[in-house]
């Protein structure tokens, strides 16, 4: 049997995030999800160690890389039209739960299992799925700084909303991730690999 499952999931570059806004630098669903992944991972980690939890990081990860394939099908709903009101959100949430069985089903039948929770979240993932959405908003909120920090206005009210969201979520690895790692993003390479001493001596170097 032929399966076009990876290929369908190498779509995912082709799907161009934040649509209806003006980008310095365009962001596709692949870079997303690669990211979320990494951010879910991270907040289960830090729900191990901080919160004293018993999470499963690397499925957070996996959920996170897999949590929007259903958009190489749908497409990427902007925001505000998805949740502007609750029929509009109800009949996307069924096009979304059809989309990934859809995908589900292009897997052989032998290898659908592992991939089911993946896709449709359990109830003993029900916390996994928390810091996985929670994951999904900072991602957006580190897109909109890097946006800002470019000068770019028009990702400010979309900081704004996505920071309240992260804040009513009051988890507390959300929390910690915040205020260790955020404030590392819209610096530059220099900021990020040189020491300050480092940074004093190349920009003498400069002038």
């Amino acid at each position: 049997m032929n399966s076009s499952f990876f290929a369908m999931m190498s779509r995912m570059k082709h799907i161009e995030r934040w649509a209806l806004m003006r980008n310095t630098r365009q962001e596709n669903l692949s870079e997303h999800s690669l990211q979320v992944g990494m951010i879910a991972h991270a907040l289960a980690v830090i729900s191990n160690t901080r919160c004293h939890r018993q999470l499963d990081p690397s499925k957070a990860a996996l959920m996170g890389m897999y949590h929007d394939a259903s958009e190489i099908i749908t497409g990427d709903m902007p925001t505000p039209v998805k949740y502007r009101n609750p029929e509009i959100q109800g009949a996307f949430k069924a096009l979304e739960d059809a989309a990934n069985q859809r995908l589900l089903c292009m897997l052989p039948k032998d290898m659908q299992p592992y991939y089911q929770s993946l896709f449709c979240p359990e109830e003993a993932d029900a916390y996994l799925w928390k810091l996985v959405k929670a994951a999904d908003k900072l991602s957006a909120y580190i897109k909109c700084i890097e946006e800002a920090t470019t000068g770019n206005s028009e990702f400010l009210s979309a900081q704004q909303a996505t920071r309240t969201i992260l804040n009513a979520m009051d988890l507390p690895e959300v929390t910690i991730f915040m205020e260790e790692f955020l404030s590392s993003f819209g610096k530059t390479l220099d900021e990020l690999t040189l020491s300050k001493e480092e940074q004093a001596v190349a920009s003498e170097d400069l002038s």
